[in-house]
């Protein structure tokens, strides 16, 4: 599987997401501060981490006898370089869609 397609995956999951978001908006956090929000076994959120990790969203790093996790944002540029390969194909829709509501207004 590509980077990109590990990327797209890792982030197909609204748990997987909802560690990000945490991640990048608390910094990194200890392993068991990850899946405290979470009402699921530890071992499924370890496998969470191992997808997100696999597609280099995360950074673990041991610090004494735990770990600590931490958000990478690289893959994520990825993905939005790969979603604004179809501005144009929207901005051509949402212009037709503007002269069809509105056919004298020039866009």
């Amino acid at each position: 599987m590509d980077s990109l397609s590990e990327t797209l995956a890792a982030l197909s999951h609204p748990t997987r997401r909802a560690i990000l978001s945490s991640l990048a908006k608390d910094g990194p956090q200890r392993f068991l501060d990850v899946a405290k929000p979470f009402d699921t076994a530890l071992n499924a959120v370890t496998k969470h981490l191992k997808q997100l990790e696999r597609a280099g969203l995360i950074h673990k790093r041991k610090q004494g006898r735990e770990v600590v996790i931490s958000f990478r944002a690289g893959p994520i540029r990825d993905v939005v370089t790969w979603a604004n390969g179809y501005e144009q194909f929207w901005n051509t829709q949402l212009d037709a869609f503007q002269r069809h509501f509105h056919p004298k207004q020039k866009s």
